[in-house]
């Protein structure tokens, strides 16, 4: 042999036994049986249990079949809700190579669990490691005949109360309505009844009662009742044989409608809500809080449930308690409503499309939020049939709309926000008299056939204080047209516009152009009376008119009630001191003056500042069958802390109703 032939043997021999090593030491690498443990552990996390099942030995599989496998996996680790499953401190045993001692950890319902196992394993003709499976790899002590139970307890969510500790939204009872199918006679008259009764289906009703868990003397519930249907329940659904009714905690909302828009709901955790929270306690069968002070509070409100994980023998006779957790109560919220005024308020509103804000304006307390139409929060506990979700989810009037929180046009409401405006930029004085201009004019003939127009002719000067109180447009679309469009622009900025509101719930905010500049002279004189583009949030609103009686500075609202309540400005020096003096005392002759346009809200003995707006809204400048929108903002002048209220109300559809005259009787009956 020569001696290329022998380094050619050489290399050869080389390679094959290196191929031979790189097999063997992949094989060892990823057929290993730390590997194979590690791969199972991660398909249980991903919920794999075909792919679990394909890592068992054979002899396992000879013993276990695999729908039995998947059902006791399945059922086990979701039922505990095992997520975060980790493996550590992997060995081989030191008397069996063949077993691996390991740590798991995992979150369950109960809280965290940790434990040390082991598992062997048996390598197959294929060279590979399989696991030779049993029921304690699941949990330790749990035996093939063994049955890992949950029991759970609700953890009782804390109240929200109002200023006086009244409570707004509290643990209660509601009835259950169900059936037990051996003391049913008539089943199919029955049947029929309570689908009349309770608004649920035939077909519904009998899913229920099919499900293989039901007995002759199993109750199957059908329908949840507010107590509030005490009559239905005991003249009608108790006269059929076979129905039930048992009382059921849960959440309550004493005041219904009254206060849905601003408590919301609460009800069950969704999947994507479960994962948004997977640090805070929550269970598959947690409730959490959906809208409003339900929702804004959830993390001091919500009760934790307790639950405890055990494995029970086949006689149902408990082994071991695997984890447990003790149930925590939730804090109470207590809120700055008056719930005496919410319920005013809404009366007064009740049956028109409205909103009402009422605040403190020298604190900034939020006193009353309302919005109409509205929904009964203890509807979403008990449960919509299809029918009624329909009737809601359609109302042209849209009920579920939170009226407060979105933007309107505020018509001549808004003229005190631009007289203040021209009196603090110096732009305007407010003895200054602009002239008569009849009942329609316009700036030049650029204008072309566009012109303000306004609806009252009135004697003496055309002054700041004339205009407020005979509302006159003209007069302040000349003022827009004086302080100009940079500096209007600048000081609606200043004052909130274009800004999120410093408040817990997300406010839609304030405006007043595209891209906050004015396209054109037109726009800018009708922003001066709240028309062009201005839409305004009511809660902004009723910080900008809390400057009047601040002397100019903007009050910061809050809703969470604080002991000694002291004021704090969101915006200082919002206008002028002196600008804010003059706008207040203004607004007082808009209601005490007889030409005042609010003059019928005029009450005796309490000295009231107000303005009226309606608002038109049109598809177009030349469209004359738009809607309108009535407005009537007011407050009391006094120096007792104890009287102080400031309300913003709007309500839709005012026209061929009075306008903003619609409101006067109303707004007055809520600071009588």
């Amino acid at each position: 042999m020569n001696k290329k032939m022998l380094i050619g043997v050489i290399i050869a021999v080389f390679v094959v036994a290196f191929a031979v090593g790189l097999v063997s030491w992949l094989n060892k690498t990823y057929n290993s049986p730390e590997e194979v443990l590690r791969k199972y552990m991660s398909y249980i996390n991903e919920q794999k249990y075909e792919e679990m099942y394909d890592l068992l030995s054979d002899n396992t599989k000879q013993n276990v079949d695999k729908d039995t496998f998947l059902a006791r996996n399945k059922n086990i680790y979701e039922g505990i809700e095992v997520k975060n499953l980790t493996i550590s401190t992997v060995s081989p045993n030191k008397d069996d190579k063949n077993i691996i001692d390991y740590q798991t950890q995992m979150d369950t319902i109960a809280g965290k669990i940790t434990f040390f196992n082991s598992v062997s394993f048996q390598k197959q003709e294929d060279k590979k490691y399989y696991i030779n499976w049993n029921s304690s790899l699941i949990l330790p002590d749990l035996g093939d005949e063994d049955k890992v139970r949950v029991t759970t307890e609700q953890g009782t969510r804390g109240s929200i109360l109002d200023r006086n500790d009244v409570a707004l939204a509290k643990q209660g009872t509601i009835k259950q309505v169900g059936f037990v199918p051996g003391k049913i006679e008539n089943r199919e008259d029955a049947i029929s009844k309570v689908t009349t009764l309770l608004g649920v289906s035939k077909e519904f009703i009998e899913e229920q009662l099919s499900a293989s868990y039901v007995k002759d003397d199993t109750f199957v519930p059908i329908k949840t009742l507010s107590n509030s249907d005490e009559e239905k329940i005991e003249d009608e659904l108790l006269q059929i044989k076979g129905i039930m009714i048992s009382d059921k905690k849960a959440r309550v909302y004493p005041y219904a409608e009254v206060t849905s828009h601003l408590l919301g709901y609460v009800r069950g955790i969704s999947k994507e809500e479960l994962e948004e929270n997977k640090d805070k306690g929550y269970t598959s069968s947690s409730i959490i809080g959906k809208s409003g002070i339900e929702k804004i509070f959830e993390d001091q409100l919500k009760g934790i449930n307790g639950a405890e994980i055990y494995i029970t023998d086949k006689n149902g006779n408990k082994k071991k308690t695997i984890a447990q957790k003790e149930k925590q109560v939730g804090k109470n919220v207590k809120l700055t409503i008056d719930i005496k005024l919410q319920e005013k308020i809404y009366k007064e509103l009740d049956g028109d499309n409205g909103l009402s804000v009422a605040i403190n304006p020298k604190t900034g307390e939020v006193l009353a939020m309302v919005s109409t139409p509205t929904f009964d929060s203890n509807d979403y506990i008990i449960g919509y049939t299809n029918e009624e979700w329909d009737k809601i989810s359609n109302d042209k009037n849209n009920p579920m709309l939170c009226r407060y929180q979105s933007t309107w046009v505020p018509g001549s409401s808004f003229k005190p926000i631009i007289g203040a405006i021209g009196l603090t930029t110096g732009k305007t004085s407010a003895d200054e008299d602009f002239g008569k201009s009849g009942l329609s004019w316009q700036n030049s003939e650029s204008w072309g056939s566009y012109k303000v127009t306004t609806l009252t002719q009135y004697s003496g000067k055309a002054n700041l204080k004339n205009a407020l109180i005979n509302s006159d447009n003209i007069y302040f679309a000349k003022t827009a047209l004086k302080i100009g469009d940079k500096t209007l622009s600048d000081s609606l900025l200043k004052i909130g516009f274009d800004t999120e509101l410093p408040y817990v719930q997300s406010m839609t905010k304030s405006s007043f152009a595209d891209n906050n500049e004015f396209s054109s002279e037109i726009q800018l004189a009708d922003t001066g009376y709240g028309q062009g583009k201005v839409l305004v949030n009511p809660l902004h609103v009723a910080s900008m008119y809390s400057a009047f009686v601040n002397d100019g500075n903007m009050i910061k609202p809050y809703i969470e009630y604080k002991d000694n309540a002291k004021s704090e400005y969101w915006i200082e020096n919002a206008f002028s001191s002196e600008a804010a003096k003059t706008i207040q005392e203004d607004l007082v002759q808009v209601v005490e003056n007889p030409s005042g346009t609010a003059h019928s809200a005029k009450i005796n003995g309490m000295t009231i500042a107000g303005k009226t707006g309606t608002a038109e809204i049109k598809a177009s400048q030349t469209d004359e069958n738009g809607t309108e929108i009535g407005w009537f903002n007011a407050f009391r002048v006094t120096d007792d802390p104890n009287e102080q209220l400031l309300i913003i109300n709007m309500i839709e559809d005012v026209k061929d109703r009075g306008g903003s005259h619609y409101l006067l009787p109303k707004v007055r009956n809520m600071f009588k």
